[in-house]
């Protein structure tokens, strides 16, 4: 009986371990840009998507803007069009609650927005928006190719934010040197926003 046993366990073993070496392995996953192999030098203005960057939208009322502060280790921008950067972390003001901070660094901008003790919502979009940088002697006239917003220094100065439209997308643009812009757009309309910013840099001289 007990030789019986021992076999009948050898005979199951034998077939588990062959349906594990049948089983079919998941194929690793490789991630790639929605903007692949796109970028453009013309005119003296350069465009390319920009790195990957942690992303969230965040939602909060005056009351807890200093503790979501300190949690972030950014000070949250309470001004129309203003940023605030310390370290690869940046916060940019949308609206009298709303903001979007970014990390280049890609640190988890969720968990610190969890230590704070103030209400807010916080909401991933680190996948959703692609960000383009626009930079040269002519980065404001290809973004007002399709943008009506006065890009003069004077009105837009360095540092300066806006949620605003660039064609028929809603964008985010962020002016981050005197000749350069970082533009943030939803992933689904990215394609047709970095088409739209390679014609206004070629017609831009």
């Amino acid at each position: 009986m007990a030789k019986q046993v021992a076999g009948a366990k050898q005979v199951a073993g034998a077939k588990a371990a062959a349906a594990k070496k049948a089983a079919p392995t998941t194929p690793s996953v490789e991630r790639r840009s929605v903007l692949a192999g796109k970028a453009v030098s013309v005119n003296g203005v350069s465009l390319e998507e920009m790195p990957p960057a942690e992303r969230v939208s965040l939602r909060a009322p005056a009351a807890s803007i200093a503790s979501l502060s300190r949690a972030l280790g950014v000070t949250l921008p309470q001004k129309p069009k203003t940023s605030a950067t310390k370290g690869a972390r940046t916060a940019l003001w949308l609206g009298p609650d709303e903001w979007l901070v970014f990390d280049a660094e890609g640190s988890d901008i969720l968990g610190d927005c969890a230590k704070a003790k103030g209400l807010h919502s916080a909401v991933g979009v680190s996948h959703r928006n692609v960000a383009v940088s626009v930079a040269g002697a002519k980065a404001a006239a290809t973004i007002n190719s399709g943008c009506p917003q006065d890009l003069s220094l004077e009105v837009f100065p360095v540092g300066a934010c806006s949620r605003t439209v660039f064609g028929k997308s809603e964008i985010v643009l962020y002016r981050t040197a005197a000749d350069a812009f970082r533009v943030e757009c939803w992933r689904s309309f990215s394609d047709y926003v970095f088409t739209h910013l390679s014609e206004g840099a070629r017609g831009a001289a």
